[in-house]
């Protein structure tokens, strides 16, 4: 390690509603950070796109918010380390032009052909028994049918747009399409191809792609990008990038990580078993592990980590923090006839205050929060969500910790198949995230879980905190092991035993809804 004068590092964070870029010191000191709002797009045919441009525009302006300020000498600012949102894809030409939007983490319309590579003869659970086997013992997973896996995006090009199928050079991660931008290089890290499903994840020390897996796909191996470490330095950042910036030539672009692997580093558990439990737009939980294992009927995976020599266990949650967005927006502050007063300023804080004011359980009001379809622990996309069991007694106050409530116990369902897969209690989970944030939310999780949560300090930055440690382990300033002092704890809750038989029964209840009603979900929502 390093010893010398602290230096800085522009860390990238580029989350679904856009990027947050941070100027984070070599010791994991956040010294400013700056956000920029991003479109997203919803297609009636399941699409979810984004413009890749709109995401380089972003983040260069996020530089420069952060950069004009001259909080440390331009000098001392050495690398440029990124994560963004996983499981997305991005067509690019030889010269590094995008060929069209970005098909993004949510975009399910390559589920059929996804279907279409997994056939045959002899079936479980819908792929043919002789192709999953080779995926799971190879990869530790295999193509989600839901269809909003990186591979499913490239079967979905191929077939719906062959045109710029035959264009493209390469299919980038949302990461490694930044990277390019910065670099003009291309990439990808072991960690962020992973979710094509061709690479050969046994050794965890030497991952490559499989030729037999990437026939398996029906996609061209060389329209995939080489492989390197998450801790590589990818190349020095582009001339023009660096000047445009003011920062020196010889600055370094590190090879970074997916969101999902930069937070777990983020929020300080980097040991094994040390879990977290991130809200954002989606929601995970996860911790490292020493095996490769799967399990496929709850969509869980141990894969490789940003950490060299690490797995990581893979599941999401699709929406989280989505829902209340979808409160506001959709429901109290629809911008229609009816709405004649603006959405107020600090609006998530005035929900807190109101969830605050009703007791645990929301007067037996459910909110399911599946307003996207699902991935873990059901791998469903035809699944909704709702509020169940509402009585002319039901307020919007009701409504609101309700909705805090149905995304805790759809975690607490994720967390009953967390702890199987690892085969253990995990007794603490750290809390991070922009929901996170919420001390009412925290504490309903730390009752709902019925363990004992650690809300991080400033949780809404531990993605890009995750990428800053990736970028001073890559540059030799510190090493994994010193991250956990390196991350505060604000609060820790632990659970509430008066509240234990209300959660214990309204999350029995949340499952049964699913299980009554997933065939009526089926039929309303197949087309």
């Amino acid at each position: 390690m390093l010893d010398k004068k602290e230096k800085y590092i522009l860390a990238i964070d580029l989350g679904t509603s856009g990027p947050k870029s941070a100027l984070v010191s070599t010791k994991g000191e956040v010294i400013d950070s700056a956000f920029v709002e991003n479109d997203l797009n919803l297609l009636s045919d399941g699409g979810a796109e984004q413009d890749p441009e709109e995401w380089w525009e972003s983040i260069l302006k996020t530089f420069k918010l952060i950069l004009e300020k001259k909080l440390v000498p331009a000098e001392d600012i050495i690398a440029v380390s990124c994560s963004t949102q996983w499981s997305g894809t991005v067509a690019v030409d030889e010269g590094g032009h995008h060929l069209g939007n970005a098909l993004i983490w949510l975009d399910s319309r390559g589920s059929r052909y996804v279907r279409e590579i997994s056939d045959g003869f002899l079936k479980v659970e819908g792929y043919s028994v002789s192709k999953l086997q080779r995926w799971l013992r190879l990869t530790g997973g295999a193509p989600s049918h839901s269809g909003k896996d990186s591979l499913a995006h490239i079967l979905y090009i191929k077939n719906q747009h062959p045109d710029i199928y035959r264009k493209t050079y390469k299919f980038l991660e949302p990461k490694d399409y930044i990277n390019l931008r910065l670099t003009g290089k291309f990439a990808a890290s072991y960690d962020s191809i992973t979710l094509h499903w061709v690479t050969d994840n046994r050794n965890i020390n030497n991952i490559d792609y499989d030729d037999k897996l990437i026939r398996m796909a029906t996609i061209d191996k060389g329209k995939l990008p080489d492989l390197k470490q998450a801790v590589d330095i990818l190349g020095p950042l582009k001339k023009e990038v660096a000047c445009g910036l003011g920062l020196r030539g010889d600055v370094k672009v590190i090879m970074g990580t997916p969101d999902v692997q930069a937070a777990a580093i983020g929020s300080g558990g980097v040991t094994d078993y040390d879990a977290h439990f991130y809200i954002g737009t989606s929601s995970w939980l996860t911790c490292h592990v020493p095996f490769k294992k799967t399990d496929i009927i709850h969509g869980i995976a141990s894969l490789p980590s940003a950490i060299p020599g690490r797995y990581f266990v893979a599941d999401e949650q699709e929406t989280a923090g989505a829902c209340l967005t979808f409160l506001r927006d959709n429901i109290f502050f629809h911008k229609d006839e009816l709405m004649t007063e603006p959405c107020p300023e600090k609006v998530y804080q005035i929900f807190d205050k109101l969830a605050a004011n009703v007791p645990a359980g929301s007067g037996g009001v459910i909110f399911t929060p599946w307003l996207y379809g699902e991935r873990t622990p059901i791998d469903d996309k035809y699944v909704r969500g709702g509020f169940f069991n509402q009585s002319l007694d039901t307020t919007r106050e009701h409504m609101v910790r309700a909705v805090l409530e149905g995304v805790a116990y759809n975690g607490r369902w994720l967390l009953e198949a967390v702890e199987k897969f690892v085969k253990r209690r995990l007794d603490r989970v750290r809390m991070i995230g922009g929901g996170a944030a919420s001390d009412v939310w925290c504490r309903i999780f730390a009752d709902v879980f019925n363990r004992e949560i650690l809300q991080i300090k400033s949780p809404i930055l531990a993605n890009v905190r995750g990428a800053a440690f990736l970028g001073a382990v890559a540059m030799g300033y510190m090493n994994f092991n010193d991250v956990p002092d390196l991350v505060d704890v604000a609060k820790v809750y632990s659970p509430n035993p008066k509240h234990r038989d209300t959660y214990d029964r309204m999350f029995c209840e949340f499952k049964n809804i699913y299980k009554k009603n997933k065939k009526i979900y089926s039929r309303l929502n197949r087309k």
